[in-house]
C-alpha cells in the first residue's frame, strides 16, 4: 500500500469507532473514527504532501458512515485531483452473509447460532435480522437468532431465548469487527466462534479496496467522494465485489456516480453459489 500514499480506515459503531481494529490492519494504516479525527488525519497527510485513501470500515449495515465520511472529506481544503480518495466500503451486506456462513461452518451442526453486532439505528438493526435469515436459509443450522450489544435483546438475553427455543448449545457469531459482549452464566453451553474476518483477510480486502480506488481515479478521474455522499440513500456504493476479489473486468462507465445519476441497486437474496464464492474468497 506504500505506493498508494497514506491509507486511513475510518470506523463507526461496527468497529467500535476504531477500537476493534486498533493494531490489526498493519503499521501503515491509520485507524480513526469519523469526524474530527478523520479530518485531522487527512489534513496532516495533506500538509506532508501525501495523498490519502480513506476506506469506510463497514460490513454493510452502516451506509451512513460512507456518506458522513464523504462529507468530512469534502470539508478538507482541496489539494488537487487525487489528493484524497474515498474507497468503496470494506464490505456489503452480501459480503456479511458470506462471512457469517463461513464462520457458521466452524460451529457444531446442532448448535443454535446467535448473530450479534453493536446496535445501530432501527434500519441497521432490521438489516441484521435480514442477514441472519439468509444465513439460516443457506446454511445447515435450523435455529439462527439475533442479539445486539447495547440493544434488545442483548447477547445474554439472546442466549436465554435460544435455550427457551430448545437449543442445547449456542454458538456466538460476531456480525461486526467488535468482540461480542459478555453473556454471563447460562443454562446452556455457549461457544464464541471468534472474529468474523481473520487478520490476513482484513488486510487483503483493505488492500483491494485501496487498489480499486486508485484504479477508478486512473480510469475515470473519480475520487469517489461524490458517490459517497449518496451512500445512505442508495445503501452503499454502486458496485461491490465478493470479499477477497478485485476487479477482473473493465467498466465501460464510471465506477461510481454522482447523487443525481447513481444506480439504484435493489437488494436480492444471494444464491448459494454466490455466497459460496464469497466464502472461498475470505477463507
Amino acid at each position: 500500500m506504500a505506493g498508494n500514499g497514506a491509507v486511513i480506515a475510518v470506523c463507526g459503531h461496527e468497529a467500535a469507532y476504531g477500537r476493534a481494529l486498533d493494531g490489526l490492519l498493519g503499521p501503515d494504516v491509520s485507524v480513526v473514527a469519523n469526524g474530527r479525527a478523520l479530518f485531522r488525519a487527512v489534513a496532516a497527510h495533506r500538509r506532508r504532501g501525501e495523498p490519502s485513501t480513506v476506506v469506510p470500515m463497514t460490513l454493510g449495515r452502516e451506509p451512513g458512515l460512507v456518506a458522513d465520511t464523504a462529507r468530512t472529506l469534502r470539508a478538507v481544503p482541496a489539494a488537487g485531483p487525487g489528493a484524497v480518495l474515498l474507497a468503496e466500503p470494506f464490505g456489503t451486506a452480501q459480503h456479511l452473509v458470506a462471512w457469517l456462513r463461513a464462520a457458521a461452518g466452524r460451529a457444531p451442526a446442532d448448535a443454535a447460532l446467535l448473530v450479534t453486532a453493536p446496535s445501530g439505528d432501527p434500519f441497521e438493526d432490521a438489516e441484521l435480522h435480514r442477514v441472519a435469515a439468509l444465513v439460516r436459509r443457506y446454511g445447515r443450522h435450523t435455529l439462527v437468532e439475533v442479539a445486539f450489544d447495547g440493544g434488545d435483546p442483548d447477547p445474554a438475553e439472546g442466549v436465554r431465548r435460544c435455550g427457551l427455543l430448545g437449543a442445547e448449545r449456542v454458538a456466538l457469531l460476531p456480525a461486526s469487527f467488535a468482540e461480542i459482549g459478555p453473556v454471563g452464566a447460562q443454562p446452556v453451553p455457549v461457544a464464541d466462534i471468534g472474529p468474523l474476518v481473520q487478520v490476513p483477510a482484513l488486510r487483503r480486502v483493505l488492500d483491494e479496496r485501496v487498489a480499486d480506488a486508485h484504479r477508478r481515479l486512473r480510469e475515470h478521474g473519480d475520487d469517489g467522494i461524490t458517490a459517497g455522499l449518496a451512500a445512505a440513500d442508495h445503501h452503499g456504493h454502486a458496485h461491490t465485489h465478493s470479499p477477497g476479489e478485485g476487479h477482473g473486468h473493465a467498466h465501460g462507465h464510471p465506477h461510481a456516480h454522482g447523487p443525481g445519476d447513481a444506480h439504484r441497486h435493489h437488494h436480492h437474496h444471494p444464491s448459494a453459489a454466490a455466497a459460496d464464492r464469497g466464502i472461498r474468497s475470505s477463507a
